[in-house]
């Protein structure tokens, strides 16, 4: 995002890429994420699997596409010149999501640091007024079925443990929701939005906590850095011995331990 705290002139816009490359980015990932709904979901009929794509990308794009606009608009307001966003398309077969989410440029100094903290705490405002929607209507059209042996298990939160608690009710012992696209695209617009909102480096976090702390925000980028990799390790040690308790062994053993590094 550039020097946040300055308080200089605006600098003369740079000419940037052509804007006709935001909307092939935009496009390329439009098809990957669609990609990577029909590899993970699919159906019995080519024309299942098509939708389940669609669904699976108008659900994440919609999370992602606000998200960035939340940023968009406030540097618009602020007076910050920004750039469209620049969406990340990933072949599905490196991502399983389709995308590396995006990034908006500022081509400009920040002149306050209200105007810091309206920019970079806009877009995971923007993406949750989305995703915690798009989350419940999800896991209310994801079936209860008996935990597979084997796959994939999301990881957990408080608020993502309250939303399915709203959305499915109370989970029989063994059974587990078996995730529709919609509810795996808002579960990953939830993982998008905790990890921006780490106070570390240009992470929205990271913009929010210099608008707050100023200096001492290298501090605490500092710390989280170290405390990260200790606390996945962490979580992953936990989540398998929660799993080895309920029985689970071989891959949904390593599957669950997996997913408690999310």
């Amino acid at each position: 995002m550039g020097d946040p705290a300055g308080s200089g002139e605006e600098r003369p816009r740079r000419r940037g890429l052509p804007r006709w490359f935001n909307w092939f980015l935009f496009a390329t990932t439009l098809f990957t994420t669609w990609g990577a709904g029909t590899l993970y979901f699919p159906e019995r009929t080519w024309g299942g699997s098509f939708l389940n794509g669609l669904i699976y990308m108008a659900s994440l794009m919609g999370i992602l596409v606000c998200h960035e606009m939340g940023h968009y608009a406030m540097a618009r307001r602020n007076r910050v010149a920004a750039s469209l966003p620049y969406f990340i398309p990933v072949p599905s077969k490196l991502a399983p999501i389709g995308t590396m989410g995006a990034v908006i440029l500022m081509r400009g100094r920040i002149r306050s640091r209200n105007a810091l903290m309206e920019v970079g705490a806009a877009g995971p405002l923007a993406g949750m007024a989305v995703a915690i929607p798009v989350v419940l209507i999800g896991l209310y059209l994801s079936p209860v079925e008996p935990i597979p042996e084997a796959g994939f298990a999301e990881g957990s939160s408080i608020l993502y443990a309250a939303l399915k608690m709203i959305a499915v009710g109370p989970i029989p012992e063994g059974r587990d929701v078996i995730l529709h696209p919609m509810a795996w695209a808002g579960w990953i617009g939830l993982l998008v939005t905790m990890i921006n909102l780490l106070p570390i480096g240009q992470l929205d976090g990271g913009h929010v906590a210099y608008a707050l702390w100023g200096e001492a925000h290298g501090r605490i980028s500092r710390l989280f850095h170290k405390g990260l990799f200790l606390f996945g390790i962490a979580a992953m040690a936990a989540s398998a011995a929660t799993a080895w308790g309920d029985g689970l062994r071989g891959e949904a053993l390593w599957a669950s331990a997996m997913a408690g590094s999310n």
